[in-house]
């Protein structure tokens, strides 16, 4: 059973910021539909950056990255430089300079790696791609990836204010030690069952519960 007074103040805070939600998602939508490639690849960099870090110290580090030139050219050295308060960053940088091998030198470009995985129609089919073959890039990483260009729409970003926010509601009884793909998968499917029930769509659901916990709505 679902927490009827959770479901009342989200539904209320929910009316307040929809347009917010809907402003911001329709930015995301932009990203796929306008963006050069290089932001789509500067996407790509920032999700390999969230694990454990804050998103707006990972953006940051982005930008730096774009402006020095190192998003694309940019040695180890160079690229841990601009990971200023990002965890892990030694790792990061080495996962950063892979996918910049492996990916924005594709055939036909980033854009159409993104394609050849099978965007923009399977979502699901690019997920698993990118997880089973992107250097730490699981499947949180993946989502979240995935929705920043646009894609989010039936797909979960389980951090963990995420799985707090279920776990208060009642969609899940506990906060998992880890998430095997298993479990990633179950607690997605409770999650978008949940936003059935409540009439809030899953990505309106998952920018309304970040807004819950940050007080703004970010990436």
């Amino acid at each position: 059973m679902y927490s009827q007074d959770v479901i009342d103040m989200w539904r209320e805070k929910y009316l307040e910021i929809k347009d917010i939600i809907e402003t911001r998602l329709s930015e995301f939508a932009d990203v796929w539909k306008y963006a050069d490639e290089e932001r789509l690849f500067a996407e790509f960099v920032f999700c390999h950056l969230t694990p454990q870090s804050k998103a707006k110290v990972c953006w940051k580090a982005v930008e730096c990255l774009r402006e020095k030139g190192f998003l694309l050219q940019g040695q180890e050295e160079a690229v841990k430089s601009c990971l200023v308060g990002v965890r892990f960053k030694n790792n990061k940088a080495g996962y950063i300079i892979r996918s910049r091998e492996q990916y924005w030198n594709w055939p036909g470009g980033f854009r159409q790696f993104l394609v050849d995985i099978g965007l923009p129609d399977d979502v699901i089919s690019a997920r698993e791609y990118l997880v089973e073959h992107v250097k730490g890039m699981g499947y949180k990483e993946a989502s979240h990836f995935l929705r920043n260009i646009g894609f989010g729409k039936d797909i979960a970003i389980l951090d963990r204010h995420i799985l707090k926010n279920l776990v208060r509601v009642g969609a899940i009884p506990e906060v998992p030690k880890s998430l095997t793909k298993k479990r990633y998968l179950e607690i997605e499917e409770a999650m978008r069952k949940l936003a059935q029930n409540i009439d809030i769509p899953m990505d309106h659901l998952d920018l309304l519960l970040w807004y819950l916990e940050a007080g703004e709505v970010f990436k």
